[in-house]
């Protein structure tokens, strides 16, 4: 029973060290300052976290916004989740905040 006791911190402490910070999402929202079309990154200024750097990729998801190039210094209410990557920012969903609500819906629903 011993061991039982002195095992069990040490598992969880290793399942907190398997979880890399990389793998956790972070969630910026605010104003876009600056887009380079050229490396696809843009700059987003949030209130609360300041100004970072996003990297986007063709796996980044677009919501409310058509695409990358839509992006538009000064552009307000921009959402980003972005995880960390070699040490950026690399954004896995750009959106517009204030949807209305109507997410997913079919048009139907006079």
């Amino acid at each position: 029973m011993k061991i039982a006791r002195t095992a069990a911190p040490l598992l969880v402490a290793a399942a907190v060290v398997a979880t890399p910070a990389s793998a956790l999402a972070a969630q910026f929202e605010g104003r876009v300052v600056s887009v380079n079309l050229g490396t696809k990154t843009f700059r987003i200024h949030d209130s609360e976290r300041g100004t970072k750097r996003i990297k986007v990729t063709s796996n980044t998801r677009f919501e409310r916004i058509n695409s990358f190039a839509s992006l538009h210094a000064g552009m307000r209410r921009v959402e980003v989740t972005a995880k960390r990557k070699n040490g950026r920012w690399v954004a896995t969903e750009v959106e517009r905040s204030g949807g209305g609500g109507h997410h997913g819906g079919g048009g139907d629903d006079d």
